[in-house]
């Protein structure tokens, strides 16, 4: 199709696609950070994480729009927190990761244990695996 101004053309080729999802505001072209979902039966406009997949039902805000979201007269908005931030590792987690790291750079005393060490063995019997974590009965049990 031609124009006086010259043949026009798409903003967006039509072979493309972007895997980003987009803000559901108009005109708005801001990657999505946040989900928008309505609760109509109680009144409540709820804004959490970006969900995992594109819903009909629920709108896609960039930082910007989940920011300055306000609701209609008589309405509740509820915030939920965004978890997916890098989480700190607390103390537990890093002496849990120490001991780990300790236990496995000890091989041949773990052999040396299923051999022959059968009172060190009553100290920590596996009860359960599940794929690399083993759960071990308590001393005291």
């Amino acid at each position: 199709m031609e124009s006086r101004r010259g043949p026009l053309k798409s903003a967006v080729p039509s072979n493309v696609v972007s895997p980003v999802r987009r803000c559901s505001r108009t005109a708005c072209g801001r990657p999505a950070v946040a989900t928008l979902t309505y609760v109509y039966a109680d009144s409540t406009a709820v804004l959490g994480p970006l969900a995992t997949y594109a819903e009909p039902h629920c709108y896609d805000l960039c930082a910007e729009h989940s920011e300055r979201l306000t609701a209609p007269r008589g309405w509740e908005v509820v915030r939920l927190s965004d978890a997916s931030g890098p989480a700190r590792p607390s103390g537990d987690d890093l002496e849990a990761l120490a001991n780990a790291v300790r236990e496995a750079a000890r091989p041949q005393e773990r052999a040396a244990q299923a051999g022959g060490g059968s009172a060190r063995r009553s100290d920590s019997m596996e009860v359960a695996r599940r794929g690399h974590l083993r759960v071990l009965r308590s001393p005291d049990s």
